[in-house]
């Protein structure tokens, strides 16, 4: 099996050791274990936020590609990481359509 990025970070910190992640490597792995778990690659970090916890980030994931790619339909999920990566929770908060702005 492959070794991600954050495995090696994770590594290069020690396993016993509880550091918080920094915000991009927090941002990395919010993307990558909710694109695991829903079979989508998500498109962009749109929000990320330190908590007591460890993080909350915002990610959005095309859910429905469609032509024109305005029409596509997007997800925006929560997704709650602690302190080292290790996901908590996620929950699907909105889905709109790509062209769609907010109001």
């Amino acid at each position: 099996m492959a070794r991600t990025t954050d495995d090696q970070d994770h590594d290069q910190r020690g396993d016993d050791q509880e550091t918080r992640l920094s915000a991009p490597e927090a941002m990395r792995s919010a993307a990558r274990q909710l694109g695991e778990l829903v079979g989508s690659e998500p498109s962009a970090v749109s929000a990320l936020r330190a908590t007591d916890a460890g993080w909350t980030a915002d990610v959005e994931v095309v859910e429905v590609a469609r032509v024109p790619d305005t029409t596509s339909i997007l997800a925006s999920y929560r997704v709650d990481l602690d302190q080292v990566g290790r996901l908590l929770g996620y929950e699907r908060t909105r889905r709109y359509a790509r062209g769609q702005l907010d109001r």
